[in-house]
């Protein structure tokens, strides 16, 4: 038996298989895209008509986003006001007491 474990001693330091996961994980949301892209390019509609409908779904997109952006800037704009009304609260109670 003590052979057999020096055996294995030196076959190499064991590895997380978390990279690979993750990897995995990434290889087939881009496969899942990938398919779902070509399945729209060979679906049975006109060239036209797929290319408006892309054209659509892309500004439906790009709408989407840009909204995202706008309630964005509203959270920083709310959270810089709430900021500033909280250190002019504190502010009275930073000052140095002098005795």
């Amino acid at each position: 038996m003590n052979d057999q474990t020096n055996e294995f001693a030196g076959q190499g330091d064991y590895r997380s298989s978390e990279n690979n996961i993750s990897l995995g994980l990434t290889m087939l949301l881009v496969g899942i895209a990938l398919g779902a892209f070509t399945a729209l390019l060979f679906a049975p509609k006109t060239g036209k008509q797929m290319r408006r409908t892309l054209l659509r779904k892309y500004e439906d997109a790009r709408d989407a986003m840009e909204d995202l952006g706008d309630q964005a800037s509203d959270w920083v704009d709310k959270g810089s006001d709430w900021a500033e009304k909280a250190k002019q609260r504190v502010a009275p109670f930073s000052k140095p007491f002098r005795r």
